[in-house]
């Protein structure tokens, strides 16, 4: 079932990128996130409303499942604004690496845990990554332009850490399904008054129809792939995988888009997947 679970999380990757390069490219980044989950979120709320009344949780797997919907509320819109501010294929390596490259620099720090030359070869290759993509190495000398979406990229990778590991939790109380829909009801609550206030709904839709229809099935499907393979394999394992998803956006952007500084930046995205893969494994 390992090979199962990994070919899923490779799956996923690789739908994450696509619909981020979808985000990317939309007019306005908040009216199409919220397009795509709308959809989904009105399509599985039968569903979950009727796992929850045949089987109650307790209240304290209810207080899960909120703070669940709590942290992809504040996801969705850092989500937005770093997609405005920055690059793909700068932003998306930084937002998929953070956490693995917080987690092991904390447990040393704070938890007087140690890696092993392994890990700190893969700590090295990610922060090179990072340092890079930031930006602060190019000519022109660094400006809020480059270093503000590295900060809101890392403020995403951020909230993405804390979020993977509740859902763990709430995976041993409701299935995937319901879970996925408790996210995108916090997504979509979020997002709602943004989007009214803008007025921009019939314009995005006019413009990216098709593309909002297609995303509304891969941007709930890549995280509903990931979810199903945490039930075949632990998370530790499986989750490092997933970032391969960071070359993918890369080059996408890069070939898609024509954004500028591409060997550098795949290079970069490469580091920051090698690095995450050594620690993951053998840090």
């Amino acid at each position: 079932m390992f090979i199962v679970s990994l070919l899923l999380v490779v799956a996923s990757g690789l739908t994450h990128a696509v619909w981020s390069l979808f985000t990317k490219s939309s007019q306005n980044k908040s009216v199409f996130l919220w397009s795509i989950m709308m959809v989904a979120t009105i399509g599985l709320l039968p569903y979950l409303i009727r796992e929850l009344w045949l089987n109650p949780l307790s209240l304290k797997a209810y207080g899960f499942l909120l703070l669940s919907a709590c942290l992809q509320s504040i996801y969705s819109m850092l989500l937005a604004r770093t997609y405005n501010m920055g690059d793909l294929s700068q932003v998306y390596p930084i937002m998929r690496g953070t956490s693995t490259l917080l987690i092991p620099i904390g447990s040393v720090l704070f938890l007087r845990e140690t890696l092993t030359l392994y890990g700190w070869i893969g700590l090295l290759c990610m922060l090179i990554g990072f340092i890079w993509l930031s930006g602060i190495f190019a000519r022109k000398q660094t400006t809020t332009g480059t270093v503000k979406p590295f900060l809101m990229a890392l403020c995403v990778g951020v909230c993405t850490t804390c979020y993977v590991f509740v859902d763990r939790i709430n995976l041993q109380h409701v299935s995937a399904i319901s879970l996925l829909e408790v996210t995108n009801i916090g997504f979509v609550a979020a997002l709602t008054p943004i989007v009214l206030r803008s007025k921009q709904i019939r314009v995005e839709w006019k413009l990216n129809a098709k593309i909002i229809l297609l995303g509304t099935i891969l941007n709930p499907g890549s995280y509903l792939l990931f979810l199903f393979a945490m039930k075949f394999a632990p998370v530790a394992h499986i989750s490092p995988v997933r970032e391969i998803g960071t070359v993918f956006a890369t080059i996408l952007g890069i070939v898609v888009l024509r954004e500028k500084q591409g060997t550098l930046r795949i290079i970069c995205s490469i580091l920051i997947l090698i690095g995450i893969l050594i620690i993951s494994f053998f840090g």
